[in-house]
């Protein structure tokens, strides 16, 4: 779907950009080396739009200094309060996450409108099945898609009637299916940009599973432009979950890799050379195909789709490069292969 266009700070959203990765910081904001330390790290690993949290105004003070040392565009994500939505903005950041319902007044939403159209911050409403309105929940018996995209467009609205429309949604909940149906429904009822993922996904395992379901089976049907993984614990494996889900896909470019589930023919340590080849190539950023084979069964016609490929015989390896055989590779196989893909990528 066709969305509207806005920035991030000098990251493009929405109007059929590059979609980009989002993660949260999980500091304690005020402390400014921690959070930039995090900022930093989530950067290194894939990320191009960090979110922190600003609950008090030593938060606002620490977003200055944030903004002024961070290598990505910050959203301040806010609650309740309006006076700090605006201080953040004032003091540079990106984009904000408010929900205009809960910051009091029509006043107080029109206040953050204007300083959000004179500093260019888009606004992100954010939606969740533990926030729908009381009324929705009653209208409806529980949380529905249906309901989650009302909820949206309501808050939605009282940014329109304040003349603001750079805003951006985001519908999420635990449960897979109503995620993907909220959002499905929020592509057919609006052109507003949306922020896909699957909220309180779990812990690394189970929620990459549901992040993968839940973010694929939208990215694949043309929805989302912008995407995070929430996942408990250290917020730095979001980010490479999320390009992984992106290569998958086929909206990434990067290192791709293919390896064999291993059977008892296999003579050689498939996992093992799998897990290397991956450490060694992930940080590549050419769009290449890495396949590591078991056998000879399925070795050599999975090697054709391939532009580098291992397959493995007894205590030695065959090296393929487009599915063309070029030598045997013996003794420390790991080792030889990930030394010829390096010289392979650089020719390619």
């Amino acid at each position: 779907m066709q969305t509207r266009s806005m920035m991030i700070g000098n990251v493009p959203l929405g109007g059929g950009a590059r979609v980009s990765v989002q993660s949260m910081t999980n500091t304690d904001t005020r402390d400014v080396a921690q959070t930039l330390e995090q900022i930093r790290a989530l950067a290194s690993a894939g990320c191009d739009i960090v979110r922190v949290s600003v609950y008090d105004s030593a938060c606002v003070e620490a977003v200055r200094r944030l903004v002024d040392q961070s290598p990505v565009p910050l959203v301040a994500d806010i609650h309740f309060d309006h006076r700090l939505a605006i201080g953040a903005m004032e003091n540079g950041i990106s984009k904000l996450r408010i929900n205009p319902g809960n910051i009091g007044s029509e006043e107080n939403v029109r206040r953050v409108a204007d300083c959000a159209k004179a500093h260019h911050v888009p606004i992100r409403i954010g939606v969740n099945t533990g926030s729908l309105e009381k009324d929705i929940v009653a209208r409806d018996g529980g949380a529905t898609a249906r309901g989650m995209v009302d909820s949206a467009l309501r808050h939605a609205q009282m940014l329109e009637k304040a003349h603001f429309d750079d805003i951006v949604l985001s519908l999420k909940s635990s449960d897979v299916r109503l995620t993907v149906e909220a959002y499905r429904l929020a592509a057919q009822a609006c052109d507003y940009p949306l922020h896909v993922g699957v909220t309180e996904a779990g812990l690394p395992g189970q929620g990459h599973i549901k992040s993968a379901i839940g973010i694929g089976a939208l990215l694949l049907d043309g929805i989302g432009d912008t995407i995070r993984v929430s996942l408990t614990g250290s917020p730095i494996p979001e980010a490479q979950a999320a390009l992984d889900i992106l290569r998958a896909v086929g909206l990434r470019g990067g290192a791709r890799f293919v390896s064999c589930p291993t059977c008892g023919r296999t003579r050689v340590d498939v996992a093992g050379i799998a897990q290397a080849v991956e450490t060694a190539f992930r940080d590549c950023d050419r769009d290449v195909t890495i396949a590591v084979m078991g056998c000879v069964v399925n070795g050599p016609g999975e090697a054709r789709d391939a532009d580098i490929a291992l397959c493995g015989g007894d205590g030695c390896g065959a090296l393929y490069v487009k599915g063309r055989f070029v030598r045997k590779l013996t003794g420390d196989v790991t080792q030889e292969f990930i030394r010829a893909a390096r010289e392979i990528i650089h020719e390619l």
